[in-house]
C-alpha cells in the first residue's frame, strides 16, 4: 500500500509548524512519509490560511487539482486544515464533495483518528473546535531539522482587530504551560539547536503556568529560554504593541542570545485608520516603543506589517502613514491591498479606495521601506557578523547560507561541517535579497 502523504502549506510560520506536526503525527501512526508531489501520495493535506487575499479561491484552485487523483483511485484520503478549513467547515464539501476530513487549527491532533475513522469507511469527517491545551498535550515530541527550531508557545488571539478572521479561526489566546516549552527547548538543545525561535498569534501575550501555579510573561520566558545549554539565540513571532511591556523591552538591554531584529506589526500611519482598525493603539504609543527599544538595543531592526487602501483611508491618511515610515525608517514591510475577509467587522465597511489607487500606493510605501533595507544592507559591508549556518546556499550548493541577528542571509564559501554551528564573516557585499561574506576562519588558517 503507498504509504505517501503529500502536503501544501500556507501562510504564516505558525502554519508552517503545525504541518511539520502533522507530518510527524502521521508517520508516527500510519507509517506515512512525506512525498515530493501529489500523485504519490495515499494521503493528500491542505494546511491553509485565511489571513491572505483569495484565501478560499486557493483552496479550491489547489484542490481542482487534486480532484483527479481522487478520481482515479477512491482510497486516495484528502484532508483540508489551518484557518479557511475552520471558517468555512462543512461548506467546503458544497464546492469539492471529494473532501474526506475537514480539521481547525486546533484539532490537528486529532488527524490520525480522523483518517483512521475514513479508512473504515466513514465518507466525511470533521473537528473544528476549539479544545485548547489538549492539541499541544498530544503533539508528538520536536524534531530537529536543522541548527533552528520553531516552538509554538501559544495558540489563538483575544485582540478582535476589525479586518483580521485569526480570532474566529484559532480561537482565544491560550498559553502553553511554562514547564511544557521549557522542556521542549532543552530537548531541542541537547539534540543539537542552537537558535530557537518563539512562535504565536500575539507571541507577547504570552502567560504561561507553572507547576506551582505561578505565571511567566515572555519577558522572563525569554531570560529562561537563554539560560538553558545550548541556546544561543532567540527569536519572537509575531507580537502586538499593546503587549510589548517594558519588561519585555528591557531584555532587549539585558539578554544577549535575543536576536537585533524584531517584527512588530503597525498597520497604518493613521490614527484615525488605526481606530477603525480597533487596533487599540495609537502611533505616538507605537512610535514610543519603538524609541524605548533602540535605547535599550542600539543596532535593532524593526520590521513591520502595514495594510494599505483600507476602508475610508484617505490621500492624507496615506501621507500621515509613509511620513510616519520616513520618521522610523523600518527595515522591512510585509505589505498587503485590504480586501474584505468574510465575518470580520471591517467586512461591513464600504471598501471606497479604488483597486488602482491601493496598488499605487503599495508600489510607493514598499519602494520606500525596499530603499530603507539597502541602506541597512549597505550599511553592514565591511562589518563581521557572527552568522548561524543552516545549509548549502540555494543558488549555489557548493557555498554556505547562514543568517544573521539582524534576519539577513549571509551566502560565503567554507567548510561543509560549519552547518549547524556559528561562524565569524566579514560582510563583503550587500546584494538585493541576501549578503555577500568572507569567512574569518579561512584566513586564521592561513595564518596558522
Amino acid at each position: 500500500m503507498n504509504k505517501g502523504v503529500y502536503i501544501k502549506t500556507f501562510g504564516c510560520q505558525m502554519n508552517e509548524y503545525d504541518s511539520s506536526k502533522m507530518l510527524a503525527l502521521l508517520e508516527r501512526s500510519h507509517g506515512l512519509t512525506p512525498v515530493t508531489s501529489p500523485e504519490q501520495a495515499r494521503v493528500l493535506l491542505m494546511n491553509t490560511c485565511s489571513v491572505r487575499e483569495k484565501a478560499q479561491e486557493k483552496l479550491f484552485s489547489e484542490l481542482g487539482r487534486w480532484r483527479p487523483l481522487k478520481d482515479a483511485d477512491p482510497n486516495v484520503i484528502i484532508a483540508v486544515g489551518g484557518c479557511v478549513a475552520s471558517q468555512e467547515g462543512e461548506l467546503i464539501w458544497e464546492r469539492a464533495p471529494f473532501v474526506d476530513v475537514v480539521f481547525g487549527p486546533q484539532t490537528l491532533h486529532r488527524l490520525p483518528a480522523m483518517i483512521a475513522e475514513v479508512e473504515r469507511g466513514a465518507s466525511r469527517m470533521i473537528d473544528i473546535s476549539f479544545p485548547e491545551i489538549e492539541k499541544f498535550d498530544n503533539l508528538p515530541p520536536a524534531r530537529v531539522e536543522g541548527p533552528s527550531a520553531f516552538v509554538s508557545i501559544m495558540e489563538g488571539c483575544s485582540k478582535y482587530c476589525s479586518f483580521c478572521i485569526v480570532p474566529y479561526t484559532r480561537g482565544e489566546e491560550f498559553s502553553r504551560p511554562f514547564d511544557d516549552v521549557i522542556t521542549e527547548i532543552v530537548d531541542l538543545a541537547a539534540a543539537g539547536v542552537r537558535e530557537v525561535v518563539l512562535l504565536g498569534q500575539n507571541v507577547n501575550a504570552y502567560r504561561g503556568a507553572t507547576h506551582d501555579g505561578q505565571v511567566v510573561d515572555l519577558a522572563a520566558l525569554i531570560r529562561y529560554v537563554a539560560a538553558v545549554d545550548g541556546v544561543e539565540r532567540i527569536r519572537f513571532t509575531t507580537s502586538h504593541p499593546l503587549e510589548f511591556t517594558p519588561r519585555l523591552i528591557q531584555t532587549y538591554a539585558d539578554v544577549p542570545e535575543l536576536v537585533s531584529h524584531l517584527h512588530l506589526p503597525v498597520q497604518s500611519g493613521a490614527d484615525r485608520i488605526l481606530a477603525l482598525m480597533k487596533r487599540g493603539h495609537t502611533t505616538l504609543e507605537y512610535k514610543s516603543i519603538i524609541r524605548r527599544l533602540r535605547e535599550a538595543r542600539p543596532d535593532i531592526l524593526i520590521s513591520t506589517d502595514f495594510i494599505v487602501g483600507f476602508p475610508g483611508e484617505t490621500d492624507e491618511d496615506f501621507a500621515r502613514t509613509m511620513a510616519f515610515i520616513e520618521e522610523l525608517r523600518f527595515d522591512q514591510s510585509f505589505s498587503f491591498i485590504y480586501s474584505a475577509r468574510p465575518g470580520t467587522p471591517a467586512a461591513a465597511l464600504p471598501d471606497d479606495v479604488s483597486q488602482h489607487e491601493k496598488q499605487h500606493r503599495l508600489a510607493i510605501l514598499q519602494r520606500r521601506i525596499t530603499e530603507f533595507a539597502d541602506e541597512y544592507n549597505a550599511a553592514m559591508v565591511g562589518t563581521t557578523q557572527r552568522v548561524l549556518v543552516t545549509g548549502h546556499a540555494r543558488k549555489d550548493a557548493r557555498e554556505l547560507a547562514a543568517r544573521t541577528a539582524h534576519n539577513r542571509v549571509v551566502n560565503f564559501a567554507g567548510p561543509a561541517d560549519l552547518i549547524g554551528d556559528f561562524a565569524e564573516v566579514r560582510i563583503s557585499a550587500a546584494l538585493p535579497n541576501s549578503l555577500r561574506g568572507e569567512w574569518l576562519g579561512a584566513a586564521l588558517e592561513v595564518s596558522a
